[in-house]
């Protein structure tokens, strides 16, 4: 038998024992690289997601502190002018401010990598944060009151890993990361702001004259609420300390006659002195007179429109009230571009109109007259705001809602009205009538009576720029807006 020609070369079996155990070395090996693959995937997938997650935190954190400056009328007092300027210290003066714990409990019910973060809340003067008052705004300089900002910081200083942990047999700094995100809002109030205005949605159609009732002190001519050639705030500051506009209460009452036409508003005749240039029938408390806006007739104008059981909430008016007017925008400053409709008749019985809109918007029972949200100071005379929830609210009647008298930090009661200048037009019976809107005033329901008089607080005020070069969009009048840089 020939040989091969290709012969495999003989090993002896003293070679073949040093191979023992290559295979478990090459998979151990192997088996190294696979988790330090796991590791990069899984471990730093799940910090990006929780660097997404604490960026959320922080946003939401700074639009709450935010709102809660705008919603307790601190741009209504710019240069802290109440006596003994508190009012700022009130609102944002150190970690345990209504601001502060209002974004610190938003940014902690946003969990970074299922553990609740550490927050910290700073505030600055300007949309550039050039002056920082730290945690405590009183220090932040008079240009605070202008243009507060919040800035919120989240981390979670021992976010787990997972697969990594192998590392820390060699590096105990693996065995945990920390994730940090910040955010920045803004509460813009135009009032003096130059070429910047306010153009909002979702505004109540009640257009009031430029005239402040002052809690019914005035009695021949009254401040204008703001300045129609700056937009400036003629009564800053808190009424209950010095006498200022923010805190304000009153009654708006329709300047049409309750025995004219079931669908026209006859304007009242009797003499008067203040609130613009028509006249009016004064009731006995103080009061402000509005008209009814002209709103779109057409049927997706109001959105947001809850059911209201034993309420009639229909036609563009009714529901611009009871729900969120998105078509109609109020464009502050600009001459003559809204209207008054006087072919609506906002009191006259079977509709109603105001007072069934006003009571489905604020969950008022028509029958007690309760079971709205309460402003705490048309309660208890303190400053600054607190809402409690009324037995009516709908967080509160649903299964495992809140309870009645919770303090929230919203309120279907907070909505904008426009103010127009009641000095430079006459209004005449017919309509529509083009009007120019100077401001708007930032107003909590406290009630609305069964002859569809409203009962309203002051939060905030805001004035327009005559001539408004750069125009913002919102559903509030004094918006709170993140102006972190993408």
């Amino acid at each position: 038998m020939l040989r091969p020609l290709i012969q495999r070369p003989g090993r002896s079996a003293r070679y073949r024992v040093r191979e023992h155990g290559v295979t478990l070395a090459l998979v151990a090996l192997a088996m190294v690289a696979i988790i330090s693959m796991a590791a990069l995937s899984i471990d730093i997938g799940t910090l990006y997601q929780a660097s997404a997650e604490a960026q959320r935190a922080a946003d939401a954190a700074a639009l709450a502190g935010a709102r809660m400056v705008s919603m307790s009328g601190l741009t209504g007092d710019p240069t802290n002018a109440a006596p003994g300027t508190v009012s700022w210290s009130e609102i944002c003066g150190g970690p345990g401010s209504p601001a502060s714990l209002a974004a610190i409990a938003m940014a902690r019910q946003n969990t970074v990598g299922g553990l609740a973060p550490t927050v910290s809340v700073t505030y600055s003067a300007g949309s550039a944060a050039a002056t920082s008052g730290g945690n405590d705004c009183t220090g932040a300089g008079t240009n605070f009151g202008i243009n507060p900002v919040v800035t919120v910081k989240v981390q979670q200083p021992n976010l787990p890993t997972f697969f990594a942990h192998i590392f820390g047999l060699f590096n105990k700094n693996w065995n945990a990361v920390s994730i940090s995100a910040t955010a920045s809002a803004e509460a813009f109030n135009s009032s003096n702001a130059g070429s910047y205005a306010v153009w909002p949605r979702c505004v109540k159609p009640w257009i009031v004259p430029n005239s402040d009732p002052n809690n019914g002190t005035c009695t021949t001519t009254c401040t204008p609420f703001v300045d129609t050639t700056t937009g400036a705030i003629l009564r800053p500051g808190i009424q209950a300390d010095g006498g200022g506009v923010i805190g304000e209460t009153f009654w708006l009452v329709a300047d049409c006659q309750t025995g004219g036409s079931p669908n026209v508003c006859t304007l009242n005749t009797a003499p008067k002195a203040n609130y613009g240039t028509y006249t009016y029938t004064p009731p006995p408390t103080a009061n402000l007179q509005y008209l009814p806006s002209l709103v779109s007739s057409s049927s997706t104008a109001s959105t947001a429109i809850p059911a209201c059981t034993g309420l009639r909430v229909s036609g563009s008016y009714a529901q611009a009230i009871a729900g969120c007017d998105q078509t109609t925008q109020y464009q502050c400053g600009n001459l003559l571009a809204n209207a008054v409709d006087l072919t609506e008749n906002p009191i006259h019985p079977p509709g109603d109109d105001t007072q069934n809109g006003t009571q489905c918007l604020i969950h008022e029972d028509p029958s007690s007259l309760a079971g709205q949200d309460i402003l705490m100071p048309a309660v208890a005379g303190t400053y600054p705001f607190q809402i409690q929830a009324g037995t009516n609210n709908p967080m509160v009647l649903a299964t495992g809602g809140l309870t009645s008298n919770t303090l929230i930090t919203s309120s279907t009661s907070i909505v904008s009205l426009p103010i127009y200048d009641s000095a430079a037009t006459t209004i005449a019976q017919g309509g529509p009538y083009a009007v120019t809107i100077v401001g708007f005033l930032q107003v909590f329901i406290n009630q609305v009576d069964n002859n569809g008089n409203v009962q309203v607080t002051v939060m905030n005020v805001t004035g327009c720029a005559p001539s408004p070069g750069t125009t913002f969009n919102g559903t509030s009048s004094v918006p709170a807006r993140l102006i972190t840089a993408p």
